[in-house]
């Protein structure tokens, strides 16, 4: 019975993260390797098209702040959060495109 367990545990480790978007994974790990660099962010605002787009997320990205509880302060709590404005961000760009 419990290699059962075990088995059903691991099938669902699995599938979180063969069904967990990988642009995420990948936008938190750069995010917190570019906060540590310090101008980086002033570099992609500087380079034309690319800063008018990141100008335009920063403010979608605030407008969806400003409509949800206040950032906690606990880095469990922030890591949900930052999930879940990702994805109420993800799903306004969705619904631009259409």
């Amino acid at each position: 019975m419990f290699e059962i367990i075990v088995l059903a545990m691991m099938l669902f480790l699995f599938a979180a993260c063969l069904y967990t978007p990988f642009a995420n994974c990948v936008r938190y790990f750069t995010r917190s390797a570019s906060g540590q660099g310090g101008s980086s962010e002033a570099a992609v605002q500087s380079s034309g098209k690319s800063g008018e787009s990141y100008t335009f997320l920063t403010h979608l990205k605030n407008e969806v702040e400003a409509e949800l509880f206040p950032r906690p302060t606990d880095s469990v709590l922030r890591r949900h959060y930052d999930a879940l404005v990702a994805a109420e961000l993800q799903n306004r760009l969705a619904l631009m495109a259409e």
